[in-house]
């Protein structure tokens, strides 16, 4: 039987333990296990394919007060509408450059999140379409530059871009021009948390790869299958990537804690506003050192906070989040929940995945970073394809998704939510190469059509 903890999110916190603590009170047994999807998207006026600004008649404020009324709560910042809320958990948040994001609820299946993320679709259309707008899904803004991007009334944004330039060249690309498409997984104990993280982090490579949708930057092709993937090896080197120490002896929740210690701070918010803490340290605020609040200690919410600001390819929190794919089509958006539900929540299935890697190095996992952002499923690898080893992950996958029999009403397994990426490994065509074609073809060398191809 697992322990149940409660912990006060707001009593001020001096021991990094409790910490800890926190991230144990993510276990759960494997019959609570639930799947959590989220997905982001691009907004586009349709006659002149422009991102959306934040106001005017034609902007994501419309957009957010349209969908206010289908059951949504309205979150407000400084009297500007910002994200939605239903009771049960599930969010619609913005991205810095006003990328529409849906943070769906906890739900026991894929059919379920299929069903889940089609309803949230029909209602973002029904809303838009009226006006004239459109959205879609990519990895990265096709057209567009930063200076055509507006900013989203964000606080905790305007730090962040401020900060962001001090650690690399891309985070603010990052910021206003990426899409991703991310599920959120359970794990029952510190020992099946780190075999998954490990697993997950060391195969999210092969997704990444599956998913390459971001071929194009500026109207011209980038060279690249997933731009995105890319941005991130050049945005912030002290919150992102492949964190070797995850597969060193001594992982654990503790282990975990230290590195978000050291992660620089962003931000910490009071009173309603988000105070400039970017750069600062969380070890510092431990001790009531922190130079923007002197005297006063963190608290659970602090902590929670300051979580969402670290960006590797799997993030723990009191679960653990894939995030190695780009934005995509409506049916990809149920792929990426089942190809990692089918890897990580059948434990022969996880135990063979994780055989499939567990002696790739430190080296190999930044090695296979980089060349699936620039050449994805044609990559090379210790000898074979990216290709070759997709299949052998889809395959493990499927078996997962089969042992689970959850079936839908007509007695279908999840594992057919797993066809798009079949094909895309069978063929070694991504999503990013077809439109890589198209362009060089029927497009005549212009990503406009993409706009249609791809609106939901």
């Amino acid at each position: 039987m697992l322990k149940r903890i409660n912990l006060d999110k707001n009593q001020p916190i001096s021991d990094a333990k409790i910490f800890t603590t926190y991230l144990e009170s993510g276990n759960k047994p494997k019959s609570d296990w639930r799947m959590g999807t989220e997905h982001e998207k691009f907004g586009f006026t349709r006659d002149d394919l422009k991102p959306l600004a934040y106001s005017g008649p034609r902007g994501i404020k419309a957009v957010l007060e349209g969908l206010s009324g289908m059951g949504w709560n309205p979150v407000y910042e400084d009297g500007n509408i910002i994200a939605l809320l239903m009771d049960d958990g599930c969010s619609i948040t913005l991205e810095p450059g006003g990328q529409l994001e849906l943070s769906g609820g906890l739900l026991d299946d894929v059919h379920a999140t299929c069903r889940e993320v089609s309803a949230h679709l029909e209602h973002v259309r029904s809303v838009c379409e009226p006006l004239d707008i459109g959205f879609m899904g990519m990895g990265f803004q096709p057209k567009w530059g930063r200076e055509d991007i507006s900013w989203m009334p964000k606080a905790r944004y305007k730090i962040m871009r401020e900060y962001m330039p001090k650690r690399g060249n891309l985070g603010i690309d990052m910021m206003k021009r990426t899409c991703t498409v991310q599920v959120n997984l359970d794990y029952s104990s510190e020992a099946d948390m780190v075999q998954k993280f490990r697993t997950s982090l060391a195969l999210q490579p092969i997704a990444t790869a599956l998913f390459a949708n971001s071929p194009f930057v500026d109207g011209k092709d980038s060279g690249y299958q997933s731009y995105r993937a890319h941005i991130w090896t050049d945005t912030d080197p002290d919150r992102t990537g492949t964190l070797p120490f995850i597969f060193e002896s001594g992982m654990g929740f503790e282990r975990y804690v230290d590195y978000m210690l050291d992660v620089p701070m962003y931000f910490v918010y009071r009173n309603g506003k988000y105070l400039d803490a970017s750069g600062l340290s969380f070890r510092d605020f431990l001790q009531g050192k922190l130079s923007v609040l002197p005297g006063e200690l963190p608290t659970i919410r602090d902590w929670e906070d300051h979580m969402t600001t670290a960006f590797p390819e799997v993030r723990l929190k009191k679960f653990l989040e894939m995030r190695g794919a780009d934005g995509g089509p409506w049916r990809r958006l149920c792929a990426l929940p089942a190809l990692w539900v089918g890897l990580l929540y059948d434990q022969p299935c996880l135990d063979a995945a994780w055989d499939l890697c567990r002696h790739w190095t430190t080296q190999d996992h930044v090695d296979m970073r980089l060349m699936v952002a620039k050449r994805g499923l044609e990559a090379e690898f210790k000898g074979r394809k990216i290709a070759d080893i997709a299949n052998d992950v889809l395959a493990i996958a499927h078996q997962g998704l089969t042992s689970r029999a959850r079936l839908n009403a007509i007695g279908d397994n999840e594992a057919g939510f797993l066809e798009p990426l079949q094909i895309v490994a069978d063929t070694r065509v991504s999503p990013a190469e077809q439109k890589r074609r198209l362009f060089y073809s029927d497009w005549n060398e212009s990503v406009d059509p993409v706009f249609e191809e791809c609106a939901y």
